[in-house]
């Protein structure tokens, strides 16, 4: 196994919203044997309240403040020694900070996700306040996209099957 992640246990799931983030994060880490943690499900804990209601009250800029101050406490267990796979929300990693995190804990995988699937993905659901104007939504897949570039791994999405993604990732020499 690759030596960063000897030392820090953690690997980063990054990607644009809808690309299987949680999914396939949850699916890595049952065939690690390792935790799993979705950023987003463990802020709305935190915060006991959903992320939409964080974003409508408290704005965006607070969602991630808060959002960072999670990675940071679940980057802690990973320092002392907890193995963990992390679903980052879909802009968590667009911030020079948690990209920094992620770097020094770890590695990060980047879940390239064609914007015509996720835009399928996510039209259904109305919970997502980044999603609600459709040309926003391309502008801001395309803007972020800049970012995931820098992750340690890409993983292209070529099927809704969370298990051909896992089975790429498990393949790389990084986990052999």
């Amino acid at each position: 196994m690759n030596l960063r992640l000897k030392r820090t246990p953690g690997i980063y799931v990054v990607g644009f919203m809808g690309s299987g983030k949680s999914t396939i994060g949850r699916l890595l880490a049952h065939r690690l044997g390792w935790s799993f943690f979705d950023i987003d499900e463990e802020i709305e804990a935190a915060e006991k309240s959903s992320i939409t209601a964080i974003f409508e009250t408290r704005g965006e800029p607070e969602f991630r403040r808060i959002e960072t101050e999670i990675l940071r406490q679940h980057v802690a267990w990973v320092e002392r020694g907890r193995p963990a796979v992390l679903a980052l929300g879909g802009g968590a990693f667009s911030a020079a900070e948690n990209r920094r995190i992620v770097e020094n804990n770890g590695l990060s995988i980047w879940l390239d996700c064609p914007l015509d699937v996720v835009s399928r993905r996510v039209a259904p659901e109305s919970h997502r306040p980044l999603a609600r104007d459709p040309e926003r939504f391309a502008e801001l897949y395309k803007t972020r996209l800049e970012t995931y570039r820098l992750a340690d791994i890409r993983i292209p999405i070529t099927s809704d099957d969370a298990s051909v993604a896992v089975e790429q990732i498990l393949k790389r020499a990084e986990f052999a």
